[in-house]
């Protein structure tokens, strides 16, 4: 090992221990002063029930953990966008689980929190998974009702959500565990089955006070909306539990009973751990994101035996497509590689750059996935398309044309792991959040944004000082770089992979030692889903 390798683990593993950090702290909810005040109650939190609710030692996955982080700050913060979604299992069957965490502001739900549950329903109902709402919750955050109420990706769409998966035959359980009120209260309704736990759970439209100033009516809220109303009179709920852990024993049970599924069939063989140690992953990915490196020793290190079948090797060499195996399925793989390359006519090509020839490469590679029904795993590290005068004459916005029309349209699942840099319609090309993977994660290395700190920042200054000198300014050499630093911090803090977890532009930042089971889960849960449409790329400049 060199000395380079040594300084690229120190820096990587640094990174993974601040993301162990981070999530530590986001674990915690609202605080331990709330956790010990919601156990008074005799309550679980949201994540003691989901943990309590999946397979014990069995894999599990969580989706959105740093949402909201460094949001709504004004307000005391959101962490985990106050709700907790996991992929796990339940009695052996693949699930997802949505909680709301009653210890960050009651469990009331910001505009991140309506965007991660709708996130974890578009996960299950592309995949046809199970899903399970542990329900505790006050409602819409009053302050940002505006944020949240009207649009077409705010509350109203859970509900429009469960009638959809209701019709596609997708199991909804929902598990009252403690407030739910006004429009929440039609989420477990609306769920296929619906539990509520005695003298802590609660539904009605209107609490009691509420009543009081609307029509003059004196009630306590547990005659109004409490587990024996609804289930002895009401007949709203379907069973009634004595406490938590009651609950969620009553949810394993129906959803030990449930059927097969109709399986997609993608091809999985035994699996087998990648000879090459993943460990070196660490050492391999460089501490600059502008320093070149080798992608194939990467794909060693995550793929079964650390083999693969490379397709069309010394052609569009900046990007690697090959077949593999991950954890027993399957693969197409789409990666850019970021060493610089020499072409067959003496050429040299930039690493993470997209050329011609390797559009035109991953675009039939893809297609050729999508004929062989394999899913597709992309590797991010991308700077872009290739610019200047010969590569716009060559065609270069027509055979990106094509990449983008090839990702658009796959029908095999897709699945998206941004190593390192993420730009521009780079990020397009190679399965961004836009193009539907069906998960999507980041590195701790990860950068997304339309261009690099540095040169966003070199950009933006010379807007800035042009702006400046028109006010009759005068711009010294000092007062240049006192903007440009002010500017590039600025800038930095946006390409932060937290930032895009924040904001779900990812499903989470994970270690990469977590990479093969977030993509093997990700293929089982796709495996639940037959494909329903042919592959089709449309009308293409060809």
């Amino acid at each position: 090992m060199d000395i380079k390798f040594n300084q690229n683990e120190d820096h990587n593993k640094l990174l993974v221990s601040d993301l162990k950090k981070r999530f530590a702290k986001v674990k915690l909810g609202g605080g331990e002063k709330s956790i010990e005040k919601h156990h008074s109650k005799g309550k679980m939190t949201a994540r003691e029930r989901i943990d309590y609710l999946l397979d014990p030692k069995a894999k599990a996955i969580e989706i959105g953990a740093f949402a909201g982080e460094g949001m709504y700050e004004q307000y005391g913060g959101c962490p985990s966008g106050g709700v907790v979604v996991k992929m796990g299992y339940i009695k052996g069957k693949q699930c997802i689980v949505v909680a709301n965490d009653a210890t960050v502001k009651a469990g009331a739900w910001f505009p991140i929190t309506g965007k991660k549950n709708l996130r974890a329903q578009e996960i299950a109902i592309e995949n046809k998974l199970p899903i399970i709402y542990l329900v505790d919750s006050a409602g819409v955050f009053l302050p940002m009702q505006d944020e949240i109420f009207p649009d077409k990706e705010h509350f109203g769409r859970i509900f429009r959500n469960n009638a959809v998966m209701s019709s596609m035959g997708i199991t909804q359980i929902a598990a009252v565990m403690g407030s739910c009120v006004a429009g929440g209260a039609y989420l477990p309704i609306m769920s296929d089955e619906a539990l509520i736990v005695d003298k802590t759970g609660s539904i009605f439209l209107a609490g009691s006070y509420l009543v009081k100033a609307a029509i003059g009516e004196s009630i306590d809220n547990e005659t109004l909306g409490g587990a024996t109303t609804h289930c002895e009179i009401s007949g709203v709920t379907d069973y009634k539990a004595k406490d938590d852990k009651a609950a969620l024993d009553k949810i394993k049970s129906i959803i030990d009973k449930i059927g097969d599924f109709d399986k997609a069939g993608y091809n999985r063989a035994e699996s087998k751990k990648p000879k090459e140690n993943p460990e070196d992953i660490y050492g391999i990915l460089p501490k600059s994101r502008a320093d070149q490196y080798d992608m194939k020793e990467i794909i060693k290190r995550l793929v079964d035996n650390s083999e693969f079948d490379e397709y069309k090797e010394d052609y569009g060499k900046t990007i690697i497509t090959a077949y593999a195996r991950i954890e027993g399925w399957a693969v197409g793989i789409v990666a850019n590689q970021r060493k610089l390359v020499k072409t067959k006519k003496g050429e040299m090509q930039f690493g993470g750059v997209i050329y011609n020839d390797s559009a035109d490469k991953a675009t039939r590679f893809i297609a050729n996935c999508n004929q062989k029904k394999i899913p597709l795993v992309f590797l991010q590290d991308v700077t872009g398309f290739m610019v200047g005068s010969k590569s716009e004459h060559s065609g270069i916005i027509k055979d990106g044309a094509k990449m983008v029309n090839a990702v658009s349209n796959s029908v095999v699942p897709k699945f998206t792991i941004v190593l390192g840099n993420s730009y521009g319609a780079g990020n397009y090309a190679m399965c961004g959040k836009a193009y539907d993977p069906r998960l999507i994660a980041a590195w701790p290395s990860a950068e997304l944004a339309v261009m690099s700190g540095n040169s966003a920042a070199k950009v933006l200054l010379q807007i800035e000082t042009a702006s400046l000198k028109k006010k009759g300014e005068k711009i010294t050499k000092e007062k240049e770089e006192e903007l440009f630093n002010k500017i590039k911090s600025r800038y930095d803090d946006q390409v932060s992979p937290y930032y895009a977890a924040s904001r779900i532009w990812t499903d989470g930042v994970i270690d990469p030692l977590d990479t093969r089971t977030w993509i093997s889960m990700g293929i089982e849960a796709a495996n639940h889903a037959p494909i329903e449409k042919p592959f089709n790329m449309g009308v293409l400049q060809v």
